[in-house]
C-alpha cells in the first residue's frame, strides 16, 4: 500500500506533523499554485530544444496533487528521494525530478505572499516610552546559518567557514512584519562568514521599505540607520568598553527585546522545515528557492490562524 493524500487527510494531526500545515491550509496553497505550476510546465515543454510535443511522453504515477503533497513533506523532514519514493509508490529518480519543477513554484508563490508593512493601514501602537527614539513602524531583520557540506577546494572551502557556528555554513537574511510576524522579505542566500550588516546592505532592504518603515536589528545590525534614507533604524545599546552597563541601557535593552522576538519566532517555524535546518545535501544549489518555499509556507501558516 502506498501513500496517497486521501489516505493521510484522515488523520489531520499527522497530515499537520508531515507538511507543517493544516489539511484546509494545503488545500488553499494547492489553489494558489496549481495555475503556477500548469504555466511552468507549458513553458517547460514547448521549449525549442524539446522534439515531443505536448502529451508526449511518459506519465508521472502520481497526481499533480500528490506531486506537491511529496514536495511539502520532502522541505519539512528533508528526507531522501529513496524514502520518499517508497512511501507514495515511485522511485526516487521520479521524486527528485518532481522536486526540481515544484520547488521553483512554491518559491514564486513564497514571494507573492511577502508584503513590506503598509503605512497606510493605521498599524503604529504606543510604544515603551524608552523606545521613543525607534521607528513606530517597522521591519525586524535577522539571520540563520544552514550547515552545508565542505567544498572540496581549500580557498572555496575558506569562504564559507563560519566562525560562529564552526563550520562550513550559508547565511539567509529575513525581514518580518512587526505587526502580523510574517515574512516580508528574504535575501540571496551568501555564505556564512558574511557580516550581517554587509547583507543587509547588499540586499538593498533599507532602501526598498516604503516612507515611514524602518528597520530593527540585534548588535550584529549596528550602524543600519545610515542605510536608511531617513535614518530609521534601531539596535540596542552596547556596553560602554570597560564600563558596567547603565541601569537605563538595561531597561531600553529589555523593552527593545520585547518589541524584536517576533523575529526569533518567526525564524523558529522557519528552522521546523529541516531543508533549510539540516545539513545541505545539494552543494549549496537552489538554496534561496528553498528557503523562500519555505518562507511562503510559513506566511500561509501564521495568516490563517491570525484573529480576523
Amino acid at each position: 500500500m502506498r501513500l496517497t493524500y486521501t489516505y493521510l487527510t484522515r488523520y489531520p494531526k499527522v497530515f499537520q506533523s508531515l507538511t507543517g500545515l493544516r489539511v484546509r491550509e494545503f488545500e488553499r496553497l494547492l489553489d494558489d499554485v496549481l495555475p503556477l505550476y500548469q504555466a511552468a510546465e507549458i513553458k517547460r515543454l514547448s521549449r525549442p530544444d524539446r522534439q515531443r510535443a505536448i502529451g508526449g511522453g511518459d506519465k508521472c504515477d502520481l497526481a499533480e496533487t500528490e506531486q506537491l503533497l511529496v514536495t511539502v513533506i520532502w522541505l519539512r523532514t528533508y528526507s531522501v528521494h529513496l524514502v520518499l519514493g517508497f512511501l507514495f509508490g515511485v522511485s526516487g529518480v521520479t521524486v527528485g525530478r518532481l522536486l526540481g519543477r515544484w520547488v521553483p513554484v512554491l518559491g514564486q508563490a513564497g514571494r507573492d505572499t511577502m508584503r513590506l508593512p503598509d503605512p497606510g493601514k493605521k498599524r503604529r501602537r504606543t510604544l515603551d516610552a524608552l523606545l521613543a527614539d525607534t521607528p513606530e513602524l517597522a521591519v525586524i531583520i535577522d539571520t540563520f546559518e544552514q550547515p552545508v557540506q565542505r567544498p572540496r577546494q581549500r580557498a572555496e572551502a575558506d569562504g564559507y567557514y563560519s566562525g560562529k557556528k564552526k563550520r562550513h555554513t550559508l547565511k539567509s537574511q529575513m525581514a518580518i512584519d512587526e505587526h502580523t510576524g510574517t515574512i516580508a522579505d528574504v535575501a540571496a542566500s551568501v555564505p556564512g562568514p558574511t557580516a550581517d550588516l554587509a547583507l543587509l546592505k547588499d540586499s538593498g532592504l533599507m532602501q526598498r521599505l516604503p516612507p515611514g518603515v524602518g528597520g530593527l536589528g540585534d548588535l550584529a545590525y549596528l550602524g543600519l540607520a545610515s542605510l536608511h534614507p531617513t535614518g530609521l533604524g534601531a539596535t540596542p545599546r552596547r556596553k560602554p568598553r570597560n564600563q558596567p552597563r547603565p541601569a537605563e541601557d538595561v531597561a531600553y535593552n529589555t523593552a527593545f527585546s520585547k518589541r524584536r522576538i517576533k523575529v526569533e519566532h518567526t525564524i523558529g517555524r522557519v528552522r521546523r522545515y529541516q531543508a533549510v535546518t539540516q545539513l545541505d545535501r545539494h552543494h549549496r544549489r537552489y538554496h534561496t528557492a528553498r528557503v523562500v518555499a519555505v518562507a511562503g509556507l510559513v506566511n500561509r501558516q501564521i495568516t490563517s490562524r491570525l484573529p480576523c
